[in-house]
C-alpha cells in the first residue's frame, strides 16, 4: 500500500489467497498491482494452511478432513485487516482462482458479512461432484473422495454450492470460467452463478464471465489477460 494510508477503515482492500496442493504464496513482483495501490488500494496475500509455506505439516493441516482450516485462516486474515483499521467490510474485496476459487466460494457462503465484493476465477464449487469431470478425478488425494461416506461428509460440510441460503445478502460476485478449461468444468461457475442470482437477498450484482477462447489460465493471450484484470479491479474499486 501507499505510505500515506490512514488506518481508519476507509481503504479499498483486496485480499487474496490459495491454500492448497502444498503451493507456496511468497513475496513477488506484479505490475498489475501498481494502479490499484496508486489509487489508494491495499493489496494483501494470506498464507493459509494447505499451502507449502511452512512444510508438510502445514499442507496436511489444510487438506482432506482438515480443509476447513484453510477457510478459517482466510476469514481470520479478513478479520485482522478490519480490526486493524486497514479496511472495513464495506471496503473489502476477496479474490482467488482454481483451488483459490474454492476458497472464495467457501468464504462467501460462510462469512458473507465480511466483504463487499468477491472475484472467483475458474473455481471448484460443487465438491460433491467435482471428481466426475476432467482432470479433477486426480484431486481426490487433496480433497477426499465423495464416494467414500466419511469423506463425503467432509466435502459436503463446506461445498460452497450446497450452502447458498435464500435471502442472505451476499457480496457482489464476479465469477469467471472458460469453455476450454480442462481442469475445472465450467458447470461449477454456471451453477453457482445461477443459484446466487436467484437466492441472494442483496441488490449487489452476481456476474459470470464465460470465455470461449481460454482455458485454466496458462496460454491465454496477453490482450485477454489485461482485460481479465481490468474488470475485477474496477469492480473492487467501485464505491458503495
Amino acid at each position: 500500500h501507499r505510505k500515506d494510508i490512514e488506518l481508519d477503515g476507509s481503504n479499498p482492500t483486496l485480499l487474496t489467497g490459495y491454500g492448497g496442493f502444498r503451493s507456496s504464496t511468497t513475496p513477488s513482483f506484479a505490475r498489475n498491482r501498481f494502479l490499484w495501490m496508486d489509487h489508494g488500494g491495499i493489496y494483501a496475500e494470506a498464507n493459509l494452511r494447505g499451502g507449502g509455506e511452512y512444510g508438510d505439516s502445514w499442507h496436511r493441516d489444510g487438506m482432506l478432513g482438515n480443509k476447513q482450516n484453510s477457510f478459517d485462516d482466510f476469514i481470520a486474515a479478513a478479520e485482522w485487516l478490519i480490526t486493524g483499521g486497514y479496511t472495513s467490510p464495506e471496503k473489502l474485496a476477496v479474490w482467488g482462482g482454481s483451488n483459490g476459487g474454492l476458497l472464495i466460494g467457501a468464504f462467501v457462503t460462510q462469512r458473507p458479512d465480511l466483504a463487499r465484493a468477491a472475484i472467483c476465477d475458474v473455481p471448484l464449487l460443487d465438491m460433491v461432484r467435482f471428481h466426475k469431470f476432467y482432470a479433477a478425478t486426480m484431486w481426490t488425494t487433496e480433497y477426499g473422495h465423495p464416494d467414500d461416506p466419511e469423506q463425503f461428509e467432509w466435502l459436503y460440510a463446506y461445498s460452497p454450492y450446497h450452502h447458498i441460503e435464500p435471502g442472505v445478502e451476499y457480496p457482489a460476485l464476479y465469477i469467471t470460467t472458460a469453455e476450454s478449461d480442462t481442469r475445472v468444468h465450467p458447470s461449477h461457475a454456471m451453477k453457482m452463478t445461477a443459484r446466487l442470482q436467484s437466492d441472494t437477498g442483496s441488490d449487489r450484482p452476481i456476474l459470470m464471465r464465460f470465455e470461449r477462447a481460454a482455458g485454466h489460465g496458462a496460454g491465454t493471450r496477453m490482450s485477454l489477460v489485461l482485460d481479465q484484470y481490468a474488470n475485477p479491479f474496477s469492480l473492487c474499486y467501485d464505491k458503495p
